[in-house]
């Protein structure tokens, strides 16, 4: 996999104001806000920054947490997890393999058969419907 590497400034040109700040510096959308928490089309869910395929939506589910959730990632997908202390809290940061671009975390509060709740950002995400 080829890594993508921006300046901040062709970062800031090619994202609207948002998505930068979720993606390029780490923030967190509204709940309930994004586009994709009550979407449940069959497809394919990607990088919004590099356009990186990360989550079939058979492992997308209804948490009631107000962002999208998946139960696991595709195989290919690799996303990269590391350590997050910010706000006083533990968690686990996810971040896109090929870009960097701030994904969401992943919480030990799942369904099966992953166990695993990933918390995604919808401004993080597009869609690319099944055929």
């Amino acid at each position: 996999m080829t890594k993508i590497e921006r300046s901040e400034a062709e970062w800031r040109e090619r994202l609207d104001e948002e998505t930068f700040r979720v993606t390029r510096q780490a923030g967190t959308e509204r709940p309930f806000s994004g586009q994709y928490n009550d979407h449940f089309d069959k497809g394919v869910y990607h990088c919004v920054c590099c356009d990186h395929p990360l989550f079939d939506s058979g492992s997308k589910f209804h948490s009631g947490c107000g962002w999208p959730s998946y139960h696991g990632e595709l195989e290919e997908a690799g996303i990269k997890q590391r350590p997050d202390t910010t706000h006083g809290m533990r968690r686990i940061e996810l971040l896109c393999p090929k870009c960097d671009a701030h994904l969401g975390h992943v919480f030990n509060d799942g369904p099966p058969p992953t166990g695993l709740r990933y918390c995604i950002n919808s401004v993080s995400l597009t869609f690319k419907p099944r055929e």
